[in-house]
């Protein structure tokens, strides 16, 4: 089947950041959004280096999908750490990555962090990733139910990133179908929006811009603490 992929992608600043530490990128074959961490500019500068070296992925096309993207999860990693290094102050720098890449009638998804995958079929919502963080993990013990977890003060704990050191990326390779939708997010949405409000506003339009600007309307109505970035992508 040839794949034809419709896209958008929106990023807001949120509500009380001063910069905006995501970066997002959405091809014909490739989606991938990158959350950053270590503060200004160091932030900034680990998921933009992540982002540019997955979007050489959407010039060619890859029969093994989520191989390709864990190979250049390696790379994208290896660059982070050299520039942790290159300079004082980079400490601790690092990013989120979650990125699809498509190929005939198949998506590899390679995911590190809290950024996150979804995917609305024939009107249901399924969440592709599980979060890199503190409290998943009390959830996934069962210690915490996933209400609870939204409001723990330690919900931004992030237990795995790419940060120059060893990866143990999540990946998969999905069916894929016409009519599929994709979302990938910051973390400044899916901290702020339920997953039942995200499956309303996917369900409420076919226009992949009027979406995006709904889901970021939907972080801002409740705070929008951090930034928020959506990336969209409608399988025709």
């Amino acid at each position: 089947m040839g794949l034809i992929l419709r896209t958008a992608v929106l990023t807001d600043l949120g509500l009380r950041r001063t910069n905006n530490e995501d970066c997002a990128y959405a091809g014909s074959r490739l989606l991938a959004v990158a959350d950053g961490m270590g503060g200004l500019p160091a932030g900034e500068l680990a998921s933009g280096l992540a982002i540019r070296v997955l979007a050489e992925l959407d010039a060619e096309d890859h029969g093994e999908p989520a191989a390709a993207l864990l190979a250049a999860f390696d790379t994208a990693s290896a660059q982070v750490r050299e520039a942790a290094g290159a300079e004082a102050g980079r400490d601790g720098m690092g990013t989120t990555v979650t990125a699809l890449l498509f190929h005939d009638d198949r998506v590899g998804l390679a995911h590190v962090g809290d950024s996150r995958a979804y995917l609305s079929r024939d009107g249901a919502l399924s969440q592709l990733t599980r979060d890199d963080t503190f409290v998943q993990g009390l959830v996934d013990q069962g210690v915490l139910t996933a209400e609870a977890a939204r409001h723990h003060p330690h919900r931004s704990l992030v237990t795995q990133a790419m940060q120059g050191q060893p990866l143990t990326p999540y990946s998969a390779t999905l069916a894929v179908l016409p009519g599929d939708v994709y979302l990938l997010c910051s973390d400044g949405l899916s901290d702020v929006v339920t997953n039942d409000v995200i499956a309303r506003i996917l369900g409420s339009a076919t226009d992949l811009d009027q979406l995006g600007r709904e889901l970021v309307a939907a972080a801002v109505e409740e705070g929008a603490p951090d930034n928020v970035t959506v990336v969209l992508a409608a399988v025709g």
